[in-house]
């Protein structure tokens, strides 16, 4: 992944600043990072934002004592943050992701994405941080009647008295504050929109389906589908969207958004869930939802996304999604998952 990493030698000497640092997405970030302090003596300092720091030290024990890693405490549902180390960089993944969260915590999901962006950029403007990077979602596209991958600019409907809403409105608006700190106070921001992210980073208490899954399968659990698994998705490997995000981070042109997904892996759910089974000898078998998780689910019926932008900056995914699902399925069974 650090070879993917176009100009990842910029961050020499930097303090890098991850929200969300023992999630999913923002793990894999903080992983290359380190990896890269240990193969190439980069003097990196990550300063890895969280509210466990018990999980997180636990995650990160490996360097937990070493000079180059830092716990900060944060709750991305406030605005006041105070951080006791220079930044140069932020890397912003805070916030509620998995949907049964979503659905049972709407208003802390908008709080999430929206106050604590909002702190952020303030601490940015304030302390000359070089770029935040937002990661957004492309659940801000919304609803599309065509199979055609979403670019950038293009945006569907979204039904703003969903509450499962709460997630993708907010993140529009999020995108916009951003918009707004670059017009107004000169705060230099980009937006990374990563797909459907899954891999070996995810928790085992991940309530996406491709996280649920993954676990399931390693452990020789029957896969159990309760929709017809048509819908479209763009799935992207931890570490390719890591290395992906890394790359908008050096490279992207400030106030623009990238979609980060990997041209090789996309596919439809029912596709996803009969890959796992097949590599992990599990059969796959259908259920009827109760009406509770109904009101989880994407309501897109095609969020793939178009990557030309990103792969204009000389980005070049790893893992198609065979190999990125096995590569999983391993990790998880060597961890005792």
């Amino acid at each position: 992944m650090i070879e993917r990493t176009p100009r990842i030698c910029e961050l020499a000497g930097k303090h890098i600043l991850i929200t969300g640092a023992g999630g999913l997405v923002c793990s894999a970030i903080a992983d290359v990072l380190l990896r890269c302090n240990e193969q190439h003596d980069l003097p990196i300092a990550v300063i890895a934002a969280g509210r466990s720091e018990i999980r997180i030290r636990e995650r990160f024990a490996r360097y937990a004592e070493a000079p180059y890693f830092h716990f900060l405490p944060y709750d991305a549902t406030k605005a006041e943050i105070c951080i006791p180390y220079p930044v140069d960089y932020i890397i912003h993944g805070a916030g509620n992701a998995t949907p049964d969260r979503i659905t049972e915590e709407p208003v802390e999901t908008m709080l999430g994405n929206f106050m604590g962006l909002y702190g952020l950029l303030h601490f940015a403007g304030e302390h000359s941080v070089k770029r935040l990077l937002y990661i957004s979602s492309s659940e801000v596209y919304g609803k599309k009647d065509d199979s055609r991958p979403f670019r950038e600019t293009e945006y569907g409907a979204i039904d703003l008295l969903n509450p499962r809403n709460s997630y993708s409105v907010s993140k529009r608006a999020a995108e916009t504050l951003c918009a707004s700190f670059v017009k107004e106070y000169g705060v230099e921001t980009v937006i990374a929109r990563p797909g459907h992210v899954y891999g070996p980073t995810a928790s085992r208490g991940d309530g996406r389906v491709s996280s649920r899954w993954a676990y399931d399968a390693a452990a020789g659990r029957d896969l159990v589908m309760k929709s017809d698994g048509a819908q479209i998705r763009s799935y992207c490997h931890c570490l390719d969207a890591a290395s992906a995000i890394l790359t908008v981070l050096l490279k992207g042109e400030a106030n623009q958004a990238y979609n980060i997904s990997n041209s090789d892996s996309v596919i439809s759910i029912r596709q996803m869930a009969e890959m796992l089974a097949v590599q992990a000898g599990v059969s796959l078998v259908t259920d009827r939802p109760t009406e509770e998780e109904q009101k989880s689910f994407n309501p897109m019926a095609n969020s793939s996304l178009d990557n030309s932008r990103l792969s204009a900056l000389g980005w070049k995914g790893c893992f198609d999604a065979e190999t990125g699902f096995a590569h999983t399925l391993q990790i998880l069974k060597e961890t005792g998952c």
